[in-house]
């Protein structure tokens, strides 16, 4: 029989021949590392018989394919067996694997806690120490309803008897061993494959995700094909939890959540200083290009969303309201806007436009409510009430592409400014189910990509992702531990303008429909602030800093002159506070230290004396003595972007 590899080269096999054999055929280096086939891009055991002129390619360890792999056979074949050992009356559930890492469902009489993960663990090893080989045998829907009725694995069964399926269920043995488990596969041909992991955490987790069924054990871990690399894994997860936003943002007194207002973040003092901040420096650069700030209403008529298109598309993740017979003249049903676009389009609605008046850019700090479900929620990186940067771009399809470079230009300022010297950019390209003529798509995609390549800029081309209206670009930025943040876009759409009547009369004297380009820097203020926090480890620039100088006493007799120093920084607009306290300086500045404050200046006899002040800065172990006048210009001028 013939088989196609991915370089479209025909290798010609037996009858019957396996994955394994192929990698054989094609070399003894290959064989070595193959675990697993793609038949007819479908992933297959290395075991599984090739079909007749079949396309096919060999996944290896050391790939991601590979990886993914070996994850699977880790927790179905060893973290698995590893609780039944341990447990014997347990119940097994699910393995999955999920990013970076597995998971493992059970029901034990005997309670798991985290106390527990080691011994879990090493007996793991001692599993994967057998380098026992894994082979794949077939049941029919009867026969694998028996087996796991036998061993007494409710949850198997139920997965079965709730199955299409009729034959073909794959459960999957080691070398002479009584342990089976379900499993979709692929798996590894050999546990001697695995490399290094570790167990993580452990979760409740009900079955199948409802509230209704029992709860289940849930225990997490992480896999990696060397040592070296689970060690860096490791490394950056223990950073990203010291950087957690969460946790700096109760440690420096910037925000909450609570109960009553799920989703709704409570700005304190110090992080509502950052917000206003942030949004005033977006503002002066908004006003640099020439961008004309706006602001909409909160709560629309559905008439409104239902001619945009969002009602059916977006009505589950609205928030509705609605007025009664009892409190109004008639019945209305209104909902929140999850976005700004369908009433920027109202604005610009009004009175006649012409070409002249192109292009024509509104900004808005809009502020947005979706329904997000309570599981997806995370601090400040996914919220039901929030604030968007948006802006949208009215213009010819001629414009496309010098307001595409402009907004690059703007945007590459902006995340310098913020601390992100570089970006990767995202051209997705038209999907299947659009609107608008190939004619049309052609122009757009062009504009931006024409754009992109004068401006010297690389990027990634993403076929058939883009919005159903019109072709997009994501800027995604990188942060200080190598995570990626997908923040700005700028999309082109040819669609709302029509559908909600914007016009504009060109040079020919008929009417036309803009270009509607919804644009986006930063994305919402308060993820972004949650991506700043994590990124600077809480130590923000001084001109993004709630507090950016305590002045801290050494003894009560500088308290003078304490307050003669904040009038000095305020006069300079500085934001800054005394700390008078009957503390000692040691513990003041630890404080402070854990509040991330930029600057302290401590103050004691001597500095009153020498008309000095001590400062330390944040990062810092030692103090520096200047003189008051020499310091506060220099924070002065430093306090600017």
């Amino acid at each position: 029989m013939n088989i196609t590899l991915p370089d479209k080269s025909v290798r010609e096999l037996p009858e019957g021949s396996t994955g394994y054999d192929l990698a054989k055929d094609i070399g003894p280096g290959l064989a070595k590392s193959a675990v697993a086939v793609i038949i007819n891009g479908e992933k297959k055991d290395l075991c599984d018989v090739l079909p007749e002129n079949s396309e096919v390619s060999i996944i290896t360890i050391d790939s991601d394919d590979g990886l993914e792999i070996m994850r699977h056979t880790l927790t179905a074949q060893v973290l698995a067996k590893a609780l039944k050992n341990l447990y014997p009356d347990s119940h097994l559930a699910i393995g999955p694997t999920i990013d970076d890492g597995f998971y493992y469902d059970v029901e034990t009489k005997k309670s798991i806690s985290v106390d527990d993960l080691s011994d879990i663990e090493k007996e793991m090893q001692n599993i994967v120490k057998s380098k026992s080989s894994i082979t794949k045998k077939l049941f029919s829907k009867k026969d694998a309803l028996k087996v796991f009725k036998n061993l007494k694995e409710p949850y198997k069964e139920s997965i079965i008897s709730e199955s299409d399926q009729k034959e073909d269920f794959q459960l999957y043995y080691q070398d002479n061993d009584n342990f089976v488990d379900l499993c979709r596969g692929p798996h590894l041909p050999s546990l001697s494959f695995i490399g290094s992991f570790k167990l993580t955490k452990i979760s409740g987790a009900y079955w199948k995700g409802d509230s209704k069924n029992k709860m289940l054990t849930r225990i997490y871990g992480t896999a990696w094909n060397t040592e070296k690399e689970l060690n860096n894994y490791l490394t950056a997860i223990d950073e990203a939890e010291k950087r957690d936003h969460r946790k700096l943002g109760k440690e420096m007194d910037l925000f909450h959540f609570q109960e009553e207002a799920p989703g709704m973040v409570f700005w304190h003092p110090y992080g509502w200083t950052i917000y206003r901040q942030l949004q005033n420096y977006v503002r002066e650069r908004l006003e640099e290009n020439d961008y004309l700030e706006i602001n909409t209403p909160q709560v629309v008529d559905r008439k409104l969303w239902e001619a945009s298109g969002h009602w059916d598309k977006y009505r589950e993740n609205m928030f509705i309201t609605e007025i009664d017979e009892e409190h109004a003249n008639e019945k209305r049903v209104n909902a929140l806007k999850p976005m700004n676009c369908p009433c920027h389009v109202q604005i610009y609605n009004q009175g006649i436009k012409s070409y002249r008046d192109l292009p024509l850019r509104y900004a808005e700090f809009g502020s947005c409510h979706r329904y997000e479900p309570s599981g997806t929620m995370h601090g400040l990186m996914r919220v039901r009430g929030f604030t968007q940067d948006d802006g949208h771009i009215f213009c010819t399809e001629e414009q496309i592409e010098s307001e595409t470079a402009n907004f690059i230009k703007l945007l590459s300022r902006v995340y310098s400014d913020l601390g992100f010297k570089s970006f990767d950019i995202k051209f997705s390209t038209r999907p299947e189910v659009r609107v608008g003529s190939d004619e049309v798509w052609d122009k757009a995609e062009t504009a931006l990509e024409s754009a992109i390549k004068k401006l010297g800029h690389p990027y990634e081309v993403v076929e058939g992702d883009g919005a159903f209206y019109g072709p997009k670009l994501d800027f995604v930025l990188t942060d200080a531990i190598g995570r990626d943040w997908q923040c700005g876009t700028f999309q082109a759409d040819f669609n709302l303008p029509e559908r909600l009547d914007a016009e504009f009369v060109g040079d020919d004297g008929k009417k036309h429909h803009p270009v509607m380009i919804h644009r986006a820097v930063l994305g919402s203020f308060e993820r972004f602030i949650g991506i700043l926090i994590e990124n600077y480890s809480g130590k923000l620039p001084l001109w993004l800093a709630p507090q950016q100088v305590v002045v801290a006493t050494i003894v009560s007799e500088a308290d003078e002159y304490a307050e003669e120093i904040i009038l000095k920084l305020k006069d300079k607009g500085i934001r800054c506070e005394a700390d008078l306290r009957n503390e000692k300086i040691s513990y003041k500045v630890r404080e402070h230290s854990l509040r991330k404050v930029p600057i302290i200046f401590a103050i004691g006899k001597k500095e009153i004396e020498e008309n000095t002040v001590s400062v330390r800065r944040i990062g810092t172990k030692d103090s520096v003595t200047k003189s008051l006048a020499e310091v506060v210009e220099e924070i002065a001028k430093e306090n600017s972007i």
